[in-house]
């Protein structure tokens, strides 16, 4: 009894996976990943970190920075307030970034990678910090 019900869990998951394997790639896709802390301490951290990293690749630690590494790519900054810092850094081809502060000393770090991703950081109010990765196929 066992033998056979080991056999016919292993034929329908061999049978399952085959037709997974089987199954078209689908192109045009994009994966994102984001985190907004809800705690003022992580997101007080999160914006020295996201500052630090501007620095350290030549740009500023305040306002709107933008780095495009690729073709066909936009990116667009709205900053309402005082001592907001917004990052828009893209890898690949046809990216469009949006960033969009309303309020003070909010912090945003938008990363694309791969081609064709569309991605935007909204923040209203003060002492936000939001970091959102996207990665397109």
């Amino acid at each position: 009894m066992t033998t056979r019900f080991t056999r016919t869990i292993a034929a329908t998951l061999t049978a399952a996976m085959l037709g997974l394997t089987a199954a078209p790639v689908m192109a045009g896709g994009q994966i994102a990943i984001g985190f907004a802390p809800s705690d003022p301490d992580q997101a007080q951290a999160l914006g020295m970190g996201l500052q630090m990293f501007s620095l350290m690749q030549g740009l500023s630690a305040s306002g709107a920075n933008g780095y495009q590494n690729g073709s066909g790519n936009s990116a667009g900054f709205n900053q309402n307030g005082s001592g907001n810092h917004g990052l828009i850094w893209q890898e690949g081809d046809g990216h469009n970034g949006t960033i969009n502060q309303n309020g003070n000393n909010n912090s945003c770090g938008l990363f694309q990678f791969g081609e064709a991703t569309n991605a935007q950081c909204l923040q209203n109010g003060d002492n936000q910090s939001g970091i959102t990765t996207v990665i397109g196929f």
